[in-house]
């Protein structure tokens, strides 16, 4: 063999090496941001509801179980996620019941709708939603199931929108399907008005009282209402998407500290003092808090560098300590168990 064709030879050898170990780090790259993105290792398998001492949420992370509800272990949140195959865009569960708000492709348009769900995913009932989902809650004994929806505006930041909130029985199918229907009590007097806008349901272990946010007039209220005497009175302003505590003595919620803009703070209230408790959250968050228990508040944050995935974070309820990351790419959690 000629020196030259020997050079040639040798050329070609070392542009095919090269082109292997391109190849190979492309698709370490690609397994490193599929990492980063979310869990790569959801495997398809049951999700219970009762399942003891775990963790739900819906799936961020980009492939084919995205949307999915998912499982893992309460102490372990960031293993290995088992996918069910149903997919919600929003989740949540008590007592062995869940509600999943769903959106699917229509004839004309989006398909809306709130399935609730036994301890096992199958579909107990199914009710049409007038809009874009946005916020679910169930009762702690599973027998009310809570939805918000956007009629119109695209958030709770938006100059203009309108949302509509129903209370569903799941044992009977009786539904509540506006809460704007329901008596208000403001600042102890009847009051009615056209602007008026109800948003984040959260259950009392009694199955009649409830919390939610009352919006009109350019202000929100912390509401309590009754399911039975349908009515709801005012006990705070500035407060939003609540959420009530297990041991039902403080609602955490987000505080909007610039008028006029998508910026709140999350705080926690003592329902017995009216006391407000800054917590070491410091970001915006638009999300409605989960108590994970009497100490710890999980809420969802945007990936950064994402537009449309999640974080779930956790901080202590007290405002010390200071924020960490519970799941990538998650959202809408539930304890199970």
């Amino acid at each position: 063999m000629t020196r030259s064709r020997r050079l040639l030879v040798l050329a070609l050898a070392v542009l095919l090496l090269g082109g292997l170990a391109g190849a190979m780090v492309v698709r370490a790259a690609a397994r490193s941001e599929q990492t980063r993105e979310g869990d790569p290792t959801a495997t398809e398998g049951p999700v219970a509801l009762d399942r003891q001492d775990g963790l739900a949420f819906l799936n961020g992370a980009q492939g084919p179980h995205r949307g999915a509800l998912v499982s893992v272990p309460a102490k372990s949140p960031q293993a290995g996620r088992t996918a069910s195959d149903l997919k919600c865009r929003r989740f949540h569960a008590a007592a062995g019941t869940g509600v999943c708000l769903g959106s699917s492709p229509g004839a004309l348009a989006q398909d809306n709708r709130a399935l609730i769900v036994d301890s096992e995913l199958r579909t107990l009932r199914s009710f049409p939603l007038a809009g874009t989902p946005s916020r679910a809650r169930v009762s702690p004994s599973g027998r009310f199931a809570a939805w918000t929806v956007f009629v119109a505006g695209e958030s709770y930041g938006a100059a203009f929108f309108s949302t509509r909130t129903s209370i569903a029985d799941t044992r009977t199918g009786t539904l509540e399907a506006d809460l704007e229907k329901f008596a208000i009590e403001l600042d102890g007097r009847p009051y009615s008005a056209g602007d008026v806008n109800f948003w984040g349901v959260t259950f009392s272990k009694d199955d009649d009282t409830f919390y939610a946010t009352l919006g009109t007039n350019g202000q929100t209220y912390l509401v309590r209402g009754s399911i039975s005497r349908r009515s709801v009175t005012t006990l705070a302003k500035n407060v939003e998407c609540p959420s009530l505590s297990p041991d039902e003595t403080r609602v955490a919620y987000k505080k909007r500290v610039q008028r006029g803009a998508s910026l709140w703070r999350e705080h926690v209230l003592d329902l017995r003092t009216l006391r407000e408790q800054p917590l070491a959250e410091k970001r915006s968050v638009d999300d409605q808090a989960l108590w994970l228990d009497d100490r710890t508040l999980a809420y969802a944050l945007p990936a950064e560098g994402s537009v449309d995935t999640t974080d779930l974070w956790t901080v202590p309820a007290d405002g010390t300590g200071a924020p960490r990351v519970l799941a990538p790419a998650a959202s809408s959690p539930t304890r199970l168990g």
